[in-house]
């Protein structure tokens, strides 16, 4: 039998970022998965926002966080500004408190002391080899990783990033895509470093939005985590329906972790990727080279998704959010 995957997620605790928490936090009550830890970065919202974000949707979901011991999953607050840049939230998109305005109480559980970066660094040496390192918003936590532990991409079994456009227009300005965006210097670390990558970038998450059926089945679920779910999710959909032109919403971050479980949800390129760093109208672009030429580029080259299987994605989702108890 494979060994279920242990993930260790990276993340901005917005809306999509909530619902691969319920995502996740349904595998691991099904042995599928263990979730190791949790650090948050700038993006959506204030890491530390994002923190007590991720405790109310994993407390929610029934799984004990917070605590830095075996019984707990440890939540570690991460980075609040990009390398070279000014910070920027996205509260048009998922609201002042990165879950659609639903202003929920305090969680029961903390954040730990140690700043997101050294839990990867951490978690790495203590399960060399192990680790998904699941990353759903800006990079920077990842690239000063990289920066504290040189030996960090031996370390890694697989980084899986939410993030880039290729072939898609950008989501933030005109060519880039938000997670790569907020810290380009970061992602392009990521992508230089020798590590196994896979991308998961707009061309493969915005053809999985989900529409009227698939949220009126969940809002027609009964049970707290549905509800919570639903109720998490109106703001977004509220956002996007202008963008997609009917009512919906793309639940980009739950691709990237489904894609994490089962590759063979989805349809790769194998490319070096850049982060293009210095362009006016540019800046935070995710370039691979698509000529059908004998490779340059002496990156060690990136798994992109290009495609995924739709209504696969769309009902392992909802039957994720629809498999917690009443």
């Amino acid at each position: 039998m494979t060994k279920a995957p242990a993930f260790l997620y990276d993340c901005d605790t917005g809306i999509d970022d909530a619902m691969t928490l319920l995502y996740l936090a349904s595998l691991v009550h099904a042995g599928e998965a263990t979730l190791v830890g949790v650090g948050t970065v700038h993006g959506n919202v204030h890491p530390l926002t994002g923190a007590l974000n991720t405790l109310r949707v994993l407390e929610a979901a029934g799984i004990k966080a917070g605590g830095q011991d075996e019984q707990g999953v440890p939540v570690a607050v991460g980075a609040d500004r990009p390398m070279a840049q000014d910070v920027h939230y996205a509260v048009d998109w998922h609201g002042t408190d990165g879950l659609g305005n639903t202003y929920l109480p305090e969680p029961a559980g903390r954040p730990v002391a140690e700043p997101a970066a050294a839990q990867i660094v951490r978690l790495a040496r203590a399960l060399p080899g192990e680790l998904t390192l699941l990353a759903t918003g800006p990079l920077t936590n990842l690239g000063a990783a990289l920066l504290l532990d040189a030996e960090l991409p031996s370390l890694i079994r697989e980084v899986v990033v939410m993030g880039g456009a290729f072939d898609h227009p950008g989501n933030i300005t005109t060519h880039a895509e938000a997670n790569i965006w907020h810290d380009p210097e970061a992602a392009d670390l990521v992508f230089a470093a020798d590590w196994p990558v896979v991308l998961v970038p707009l061309d493969a998450t915005h053809p999985s939005a989900v529409h009227d059926d698939w949220l009126d089945r969940l809002a027609a679920h009964d049970t707290p985590v549905a509800r919570f779910a639903a109720r998490v999710l109106e703001f977004y959909i509220d956002a996007y329906t202008p963008t997609l032109r009917r009512r919906g919403a793309v639940i980009h971050d739950a691709l990237a972790a489904m894609l994490a479980v089962d590759p063979d949800l989805g349809e790769y390129a194998h490319r070096p990727v850049r982060v293009e760093l210095r362009g006016e109208l540019t800046r935070g672009t995710t370039v691979w080279d698509a000529r059908s030429l004998p490779a340059e580029d002496v990156r060690r080259p990136v798994k992109v998704a290009t495609g995924s299987d739709v209504a696969a994605f769309q009902e392992r989702l909802l039957a994720s959010l629809q498999s917690f108890p009443a």
